[in-house]
């Protein structure tokens, strides 16, 4: 066989479509396209999206079904960024093929991604979000009576530098050095500035700073310990079959207790939008939702039995100052929360309460924001849970939740084939070594232990 050199490249004038090279396909994604079209995904995003479109005027679109599952792809793929979705879907053809744009033509680009993000309103991503509900429901697989709530932190695209005070407009640095003047040190060098930030006592609050390029975020603590300005992700998971039936991203200040009325209203809206038989009965939630106002509101004004755990307290509390009712509910939640349904739902929470954020967040590349406002972030945010969801589903119905899973199930068989082989190898080598250790035993006791002297033999050879 002859050897082929590399030369320069010369385009054709045209390309048969039939000579185009055609993707093999991903299972998962064929799969997941079956589920979607079972459900009327793509019309029914465009009957949605339909009254934010210009008909007749200007080119035509991206198709609405086209971009959610690019949104899709963004979590199933664990890409964070919107540039990073675009160029992923432009360079594999199991995807183009997901997205049935044929290879003759280009794939959307971020920008055009970014426009259709800001032409379209949060209530579309509800209803796409809903529209997975309502196919988890048609499967029976959402239950809903039992909610766990939980929330984490996502880190906002803006940094530290970024914060401005909210009276004056000053940036960090312009305030220090007023505040250095103010003491005495005139003209001071940026190395002075450092030395004497670092003697003050400071506080960065939300109350006087907020960052010039994203307003929406709030100065907060991660969960690895540092000090980021980020946005606060709530989720209302259903405890029986781990989907999330309400996803709302909040401002990180906005503190645990308050927040957690509006999620369960929300979690019951959700519900019903779908078409769900039950509605949210009772509600799980970690000791940082404890507040006897919130116990007060969950249980009498939503008619929600609450399990929140109560934090170990020094001092016994005192309710003549109380509104009346809020020492019943603390109370009623107490005995609830130390019963045996307690105790069992309190590990149920901490295992699939939590469960979701290390699949939005991690593995589907959630944990950034590179979105300004709290609306874009939502935007996105809603996009991820629905994929998670999505994946649920695809787990109940093909036994793959994502297209890793596959991959790494087809490892796995691998390698246990390969370690029963090796086994059995080793075991076979085993046997050929013992068998071979018992004939060298018989040939060296064959050599080793003398005749046997009979009588006569021994007469021969004393001479008696």
């Amino acid at each position: 066989m002859a050897m082929k050199r590399r030369g320069p490249e010369q385009g054709g004038m045209w390309v048969a479509t039939q000579a185009l090279p055609r993707s093999p396909g991903h299972v998962f994604y064929e799969k997941l396209n079956q589920v979607l079209e079972a459900g009327g995904f793509d019309r029914f995003v465009e009957d949605l999206c339909a009254p934010y479109y210009a008909e007749g005027e200007g080119r035509l679109s991206i198709e609405p079904g086209v971009y959610f599952r690019m949104l899709f792809i963004g979590y199933f793929e664990g890409l964070s960024s919107q540039r990073g979705i675009a160029w992923r879907c432009a360079d594999s053809l199991s995807l183009r093929s997901f997205l049935g744009i044929a290879l003759t033509k280009d794939t959307p680009e971020h920008s055009s991604m970014t426009r259709i993000r800001k032409r379209l309103p949060e209530d579309v991503f509800e209803k796409v979000f809903t529209f997975v509900l309502k196919v988890a429901v048609e499967h029976g697989l959402l239950k809903g009576k039992t909610i766990a709530v939980d929330a984490t932190t996502l880190e906002a695209n803006a940094a530290m530098k970024s914060l401005v005070r909210r009276d004056t407009g000053e940036d960090w640095k312009a305030y220090v050095r007023r505040l250095a003047e103010a003491e005495g040190i005139k003209d001071p060098t940026d190395e002075e500035l450092r030395r004497f930030d670092r003697t003050r006592k400071k506080k960065t609050s939300n109350k006087d700073w907020e960052s010039a390029t994203d307003p929406d975020s709030r100065v907060t603590k991660m969960k690895d310990g540092r000090t980021h300005l980020a946005y606060k992700a709530e989720n209302a998971v259903d405890v029986e079959s781990e989907i999330v039936v309400a996803a709302v991203v909040y401002r990180a200040d906005d503190s645990d207790p308050e927040t957690l009325p509006v999620t369960i209203e929300i979690a019951r809206e959700q519900l019903e939008a779908a078409g769900s038989p039950h509605h949210v009965e009772e509600a799980l939630a970690d000791k940082g939702y404890h507040k006897a106002e919130t116990l007060q509101t969950v249980e009498d004004v939503q008619g929600v039995r609450s399990y929140i755990a109560e934090p170990v307290r020094k001092e016994r509390r005192h309710w003549q100052d109380k509104p009346e009712g809020q020492q019943a509910a603390v109370y009623r939640n107490r005995r609830r929360i130390r019963g045996r349904r307690g105790r069992r739902l309190g590990r149920l929470r901490s295992e699939r309460g939590e469960r979701p954020f290390a699949h939005i967040c991690e593995t589907g590349g959630g944990r950034r924001a590179w979105l300004h406002g709290v609306v874009n972030v939502s935007k996105s945010y809603l996009a991820r849970v629905a994929a998670h969801n999505l994946g649920f589903i695809m787990l109940a119905l093909f036994g793959v939740g994502t297209p890793r899973s596959l991959q790494s199930g087809l490892e796995g068989v691998f390698a246990f084939l390969t370690a029963a082989s090796a086994v059995i190898l080793s075991f076979f080598r085993a046997l050929a070594s013992i068998r071979r250790s018992s004939r060298s035993r018989k040939r060296f006791v064959t050599r080793a232990v003398p005749p046997r002297w009979s009588a006569q033999t021994a007469a021969f050879s004393t001479g008696c």
